[in-house]
């Protein structure tokens, strides 16, 4: 009886101790980070409606402009930065450099189209001989395009003019004053360009633009797969790393806020629009009725991905960091 005693005592001990004992403290601060683009929606929509709330005091949005930046920004020994949007080839370069990021999930399954004044051009066959807005050299969407061109027997030097610019938005400007005709845009500059030259909606008498090829389904024609890209997705640097916990509760945090942002377009829209001066609510919420965004895990998404830099790698090599990144690289993954 009395050994009975002293094991209730010892249980009723250890419940006390668990109740009185203080809640895992919050971090300080979390950063997140990516472009104006899809797969940053959700990012702003999580800082907005405080969605980390019980993970960190302070969690604050950073935007990144082009691929440059991004790359500093990996690379820094010293950021602060947990959470990162970028190309999936991108991460795939970084982490096969040396740098300690794991990739969690891929969002974006592509948002890529051409943009053009002419009505009747459909593939990209038919932009042959002309001048091409192209943001982003030697990285997305500039890969993507060389790589579906080149699949289809076009030379991409001989059978196009390509002009860089800075990323998709000063290629959307570009476009609006009239100092190009035909572009490769990302959403949401596509949406928003076709909204400020009022050729939104298409059945607009004489619109100014026109949606034209659409790489997603230019994509499934020349690979014999599904009609969808694995993009972009969020990376975990740093003090994430160290903590499998607080990437699962982003990936919960970050799934949810996709699906908001789904759900609630012109909502979505207001949100993103209020921190960037080229973009509109209305352009925001067309992007995201069009721009095919599904979260899959890193793990789940691994065989698509594995196809895609594999098509990287054999065309060049250094795209992806000179090799197909290991299991390791794959949050979750074996």
């Amino acid at each position: 009886m009395r050994g009975v005693l002293r094991g209730l005592g010892g249980c009723l001990a250890a419940a006390l101790f668990a109740f009185s004992a203080p809640a895992q403290a919050r971090q300080p601060k979390l950063v997140l980070s990516g472009p104006f683009a899809a797969v940053s929606f959700p990012l702003i929509h999580m800082v907005e409606s405080g969605a980390l709330k019980d993970v960190a005091e302070t969690v604050e949005f950073r935007s990144w402009k082009d691929p440059d930046q991004l790359r500093v920004l990996a690379l820094d020994a010293k950021s602060d930065v947990d959470f990162v949007a970028m190309p999936t080839n991108v991460a795939a370069n970084l982490y096969n450099r040396g740098v300690k990021l794991q990739l969690v999930n891929v969002s974006t399954w592509g948002v890529l189209w051409m943009v053009s004044r002419e009505a009747n051009l459909k593939t990209l066959a038919d932009f042959k001989g002309k001048e091409i807005l192209m943001p982003f050299r030697a990285d997305m969407p500039d890969i993507v395009f060389q790589v579906l061109a080149e699949k289809q027997g076009l030379d991409v030097k001989r059978d196009f003019t390509l002009r860089y610019v800075g990323s998709p938005l000063d290629a959307m400007q570009m476009l609006i004053t009239r100092r190009a005709d035909h572009a490769l845009l990302a959403e949401p500059a596509v949406s928003v360009a076709l909204r400020k030259t009022k050729s939104f909606p298409v059945s607009v008498i004489a619109p100014e633009l026109y949606r034209s090829a659409n790489l997603q389904e230019e994509w499934g024609r020349v690979t014999q797969r599904p009609a969808r890209i694995p993009q972009a997705g969020m990376v975990a640097l740093g003090r994430a790393l160290a903590d499998p916990a607080l990437v699962e509760k982003f990936q919960k945090a970050y799934a949810a806020s996709l699906a908001w942002c789904e759900k609630h377009p012109e909502e979505c829209g207001k949100l993103v629009a209020k921190r960037v001066d080229m973009l509109t609510p209305e352009g925001v919420a067309d992007s995201v009725r069009v721009d095919n965004a599904v979260f899959v895990t890193a793990r789940e998404a691994k065989p698509e991905l594995e196809f895609f830099f594999g098509l990287l790698h054999a065309r060049q090599p250094a795209l992806v960091g000179g090799k197909l990144p290991d299991a390791a690289f794959y949050f979750g993954g074996k």
